[in-house]
């Protein structure tokens, strides 16, 4: 397999998308060679079936769950939309800082908010789930994809157990970075996609787990389980289970988001990094350059060669305010100036130092140009 033509700048967008793994490459190959529908019991569809349960297997085994919980969808969206639709919970709280394809599925949920440090309130949470009788559901992420910020889901759990609500947690920033474990968490849905790991697009998965109840509104055939109608995507399967399988050990990128963080702070003390006094991701950075908008140093650091965004990357490529931030309560013109730089199994020191040289750089040009504008008035 060559490498991705981008892939001769330095990427720092895995939170976007991961490049494909090697292995996830070699898997989909294969599976397109061996072709066949799963849903076809001659010799072929059989070998396609095999390929699937295989990868059922693999999958389960990155979070902790059994292969019979995982159904295989499009991708995070649509996991997160089936298990909101599918719970049959009509009441439904989530936190203040979900990805919009949960915030979009249920516009008239409850909102819970965060602190700000982005980690949600557990209190209000109580509070909200002993506001009614009614049956809820609770979704929470595992972790931002802007901040990386990891949230107390076993606390969570704990807290809808006592009020008799369903939960979903959105793990699709966090699994194959750090261990997610659905039993041991607790929690009865969770959602997945590959490509935040190095699978392909197109694939993910919605694990329901402890028995918990699940309605399908997809018809036609009866494929997986009876769960998602619709034949198999058998070679996005085999990589996002190839990737899954590399992924097994999460990402050791701890220390370099350490150099990353304290190399930037040295350069421009003034600058924040975003929900550093709570517990992240190892591979995500959320930072500001004070007095310079994500945009302009978005585009700078890519002619720079280095690939960073400004927030998430869901919107068309268009950059927003963004919502997270400002439920953790910062400030419009602090936000405006932050970028997310975020790391991946193929990350190196050696891009960390050209991502510190080329922001250096940046930022080092403004500050002199504000010196000249000054001596100017």
């Amino acid at each position: 397999m060559s490498a991705p033509a981008y892939l001769d700048q330095v990427y720092l967008d895995h939170n976007a998308t991961s490049p494909l793994r090697p292995e996830a490459f070699d898997a989909m190959a294969e599976a397109l060679r061996t072709g066949g529908n799963p849903s076809a019991v001659h010799g072929v569809g059989r070998r396609a079936r095999s390929l699937v349960d295989k990868a059922r297997r693999q999958v389960a085994t990155l979070i902790g769950a059994l292969p019979a919980e995982v159904i295989f969808t499009s991708g995070g969206t649509e996991a997160n939309n089936m298990a909101l639709a599918g719970s049959g919970r009509r009441r439904v709280l989530i936190s203040s800082i979900e990805h919009e394809s949960v915030q979009r599925a249920v516009p008239d949920a409850d909102i819970v908010p965060v602190d700000g440090e982005g980690v949600l309130d557990l209190a209000s949470l109580e509070r909200q789930l002993a506001a009614s009788d009614e049956s809820a559901l609770v979704s929470v992420m595992f972790a931002n994809n802007e901040t990386g910020v990891l949230q107390p889901i076993a606390d969570v759990v704990r807290l809808a157990r006592q009020a008799g609500a369903l939960v979903h947690c959105d793990a699709v920033q966090g699994a194959g970075k750090a261990p997610v474990d659905l039993h041991g968490l607790g929690v009865d849905y969770l959602s997945l996609s590959a490509h935040k790991f190095g699978g392909p697009t197109g694939i993910g998965a919605l694990v329901v787990g402890n028995g918990a109840p699940f309605a399908s509104d997809r018809l036609g055939g009866g494929q997986e389980f009876n769960r998602r109608a619709g034949t198999e995507n058998v070679a996005g399967i085999a990589g996002f289970a190839a990737a899954a399988a590399a992924a097994q050990d999460g990402l050791a990128v701890d220390r370099l988001r350490e150099r990353l963080e304290a190399s930037l702070l040295a350069i421009a003390p003034a600058a924040r990094v975003f929900g550093a006094g709570a517990r992240r991701l190892g591979n995500t950075t959320c930072i500001s350059m004070p007095g310079v908008k994500a945009e302009t140093q978005v585009m700078a650091l890519d002619l720079a060669g280095v690939c960073v965004s400004a927030g998430a990357a869901c919107s068309s490529g268009k950059v927003h305010r963004s919502a997270v931030l400002a439920a953790m309560g910062v400030e419009d013109a602090v936000a405006e100036t932050a970028i997310r730089i975020s790391c991946g199994w193929n990350t190196e020191s050696d891009d960390i130092e050209r991502l510190i040289a080329a922001w250096h750089d940046l930022y080092i040009r403004v500050v002199q140009s504000d010196i000249r504008q000054v001596r100017a008035a």
